[in-house]
């Protein structure tokens, strides 16, 4: 028996006689009380999503599964193709499996593809990924000075994100796959 600090995005976990895949996790420390885990699950027999909360130290199933490195191809309507590297394998998952996901992924990339019973019950992204800025709004002079100041940029697979005022069109930038935040900047 695992207990919730091994909980994290992507475990299998038995809950209430079904399998769930974790979408999502927060670890909540209240000023009065016992800290939990806020968890977003998945069924991975009906495809219902429920939200649980887990006292912090309480004992969870986690159910073992494999990983498997694969490329993420296209999307297709509603479906995001992926392959596997080694076996030349290829699967979908539609935008429900994948949730929030979905909108990190950029052609070419490589995911870890979550494998339970033979199955792709979910993908998991690296915790940074490198985009290349499509549009950016120019700086207005004075608007630096602070180096706070943020404005919305959006990326080569459509993603909009807050960044700096000094990011400019053509710049390739760090994003940070759990929050959706900007990172830095990487010099080419």
């Amino acid at each position: 028996m695992a207990s919730t600090s091994d909980l994290k995005k992507g475990a299998v976990i038995k809950h209430q006689n079904d399998l769930y895949v974790v979408k999502g996790m927060e670890f909540v420390n209240p000023g009065k009380g016992s800290a939990f885990a806020r968890t977003k699950m998945k069924s991975i027999t009906s495809g219902k999503t429920v939200e649980v909360t887990y006292k912090s130290g309480e004992n969870i199933d986690i159910v073992e599964v494999s990983r498997q490195k694969v490329q993420y191809l296209y999307k297709s309507g509603a479906m995001y193709s992926f392959m596997n590297q080694e076996t030349y394998e290829m699967f979908d998952l539609s935008e429900e499996d994948l949730g929030d996901d979905a909108k990190y992924l950029k052609e070419g990339i490589d995911v870890d593809a979550i494998i339970y019973n033979g199955s792709v019950v979910a993908i998991e992204l690296p915790r940074k990924i490198q985009y290349k800025v499509i549009e950016a709004p120019p700086a207005v002079k004075g608007d630096t000075a602070s180096g706070k100041v943020m404005k919305e940029v959006t990326l080569e697979n459509g993603l909009k994100i807050r960044a700096p005022m000094f990011i400019k069109e053509n710049d390739t930038l760090l994003v940070n796959t759990t929050n959706g935040e900007y990172c830095e900047r990487v010099n080419e």
